[in-house]
């Protein structure tokens, strides 16, 4: 077909006069690769299946074009606002879009005002848009919440912030929150390959191909971010020389420069990876804290799963810690649970504050040599007995069986404990769990010698 009848059929498809459909096709052309390649609908969008997955509630409203007032939440480049606009691109309703940063009260009141006239005089539904909703005062948030309450406006917003902090209540009751994940390496590679190929949003009429080790490198530095690995592409695309066999050849040279990274001495799957993670480790056991931050930042730089990191943390307080402070494990767990729902590049603090918290912390085994020797012990020795004493004693007829006779309930006697048999008979007198003279352990230790002395 001919390029003029091409052009004719596209600005009558989209409702244009033929400037008004050049001039945005000419402003397409110089926007950023992330841009271009943004999807037009739910079919193009990558990743999110937890919430856009084709039996979920979100992706069932957008196709029905019944969307109600939504709050994206996530980190950069997860697809906040390609969301938006693939509903701006499916929806009937009017469409408008503020940035938060930028709009102040009139903005708002503007669109609020053309609001009204299109829902009071053709019963047309508003969709507002607004961009790092966060950045938003109290007041400005207030203003909406007429607005959204009686219908008059849709709000859509997007934040990196955690709305139930930032957000005001009364929005938030009014709204359905969805946090968006970081993208995956899988997902990255996808779009990358889509945007190399594609010869009209991406960069496909450059003839550009990309090296696998390249796209494995981008994918993994991105952090899930996909307008950060889009932005390298772009990049290596514009600044690369063309080869002799006409092609321009991103390879892993060139995806370090574009990205500003580089490659380390780590391969995930390999013997530095282990040696790596072991050291750390070893660091923390050994209260090097100086040591186990090196190999933790060694190990960020490389790209490991922070989530990966935060669950040796989390062993590491409990088998080389332990007791002697507890709340090593309290700090470990809570770093894992925080890095989960921060990301990079943020968690590198939190992961920093638990390897030093643990490293630094006085150190004892005893948890772990007395699980594993009752482990050894349960494998070797097959000891069913228990004290009947210690038997269930909750169901009628258990006395006739001597179930849960003699036992000494330990809240009725002295410091809440008293002298009785727990072990089975054929292990009476063992000791599994010794405890240390270290931190805690020690007020432990001598605790426990001084309730049993009492009770004698």
């Amino acid at each position: 077909m001919p390029e003029y009848l091409t052009l004719q059929t596209h600005w009558k498809k989209n409702n244009m006069d033929l400037f008004t459909f050049m001039e945005k096709k000419n402003r397409d052309s110089e926007s950023p690769l992330a841009s271009r390649m943004r999807p037009s609908s739910l079919d193009e969008v990558v990743g999110q299946e937890h919430i856009i997955g084709k039996d979920k509630l979100l992706y069932r409203a957008i196709k029905a074009d019944r969307i109600s007032s939504v709050i994206f939440y996530g980190p950069p480049g997860t697809g906040k606002t390609t969301l938006a606009k693939v509903i701006a691109a499916t929806t009937k309703s009017e469409f408008k879009q503020i940035n938060a940063t930028s709009a102040g009260k009139k903005d708002m009141e503007e669109v609020v005002e053309e609001a009204k006239k299109n829902f009071g005089g053709y019963g047309k539904r508003t969709i507002l848009f607004i961009d790092e909703i966060h950045r938003f005062n109290k007041g400005q948030q207030d203003y909406l919440l007429p607005f959204v309450e009686d219908g008059t406006i849709i709000l859509i917003g997007a934040t990196t912030e955690n709305p139930y902090f930032e957000v005001n209540g009364a929005l938030l009751s009014r709204s359905h929150i969805f946090e968006l994940k970081p993208l995956s390496n899988d997902n990255i590679k996808h779009l990358l390959l889509r945007a190399v190929n594609d010869p009209e949003k991406g960069m496909g009429s450059f003839k550009a191909v990309i090296d696998d080790d390249a796209l494995e490198f981008l994918s993994e530095m991105s952090n899930g971010d996909a307008r950060t690995a889009l932005n390298a592409l772009e990049l290596g695309v514009l600044t690369t020389e063309r080869k002799d066999d006409g092609y321009i050849h991103i390879d892993l040279d060139t995806a370090e420069e574009c990205i500003q990274k580089r490659v380390l001495k780590y391969d995930k799957d390999g013997d530095n990876h282990y040696d790596t993670i072991s050291a750390f480790i070893k660091s923390m056991r050994g209260s090097d804290p100086d040591a186990a931050i090196y190999y933790l930042a060694r190990m960020l730089a490389a790209g490991e799963d922070i989530k990966f990191i935060a669950r040796r943390i989390v062993i590491c307080a409990s088998e080389d810690v332990s007791n002697a402070d507890p709340m090593a494990l309290v700090v470990a767990n809570a770093a894992a649970e925080s890095v989960e729902r921060i990301g990079m590049p943020e968690s590198r603090i939190i992961l920093a504050q638990a390897a030093a918290y643990v490293a630094c912390a006085p150190k004892s085994n005893s948890s772990i040599c007395a699980v594993d020797e009752c482990m050894e012990l349960v494998q070797k020795e097959h000891i069913n007995t228990i004290p009947p004493h210690l038997q269930d004693a909750h169901y009628k007829g258990s006395s006739k069986l001597g179930h849960g006779l003699g036992y000494k309930y330990a809240h009725a006697f002295k410091n809440h404990y008293v002298k009785q048999q727990y072990l089975p008979d054929e292990l009476v007198g063992r000791t599994f769990y010794h405890l240390s003279d270290m931190g805690y352990e020690k007020q432990l230790k001598e605790y426990l010698e001084k309730i049993k002395k009492e009770s004698e």
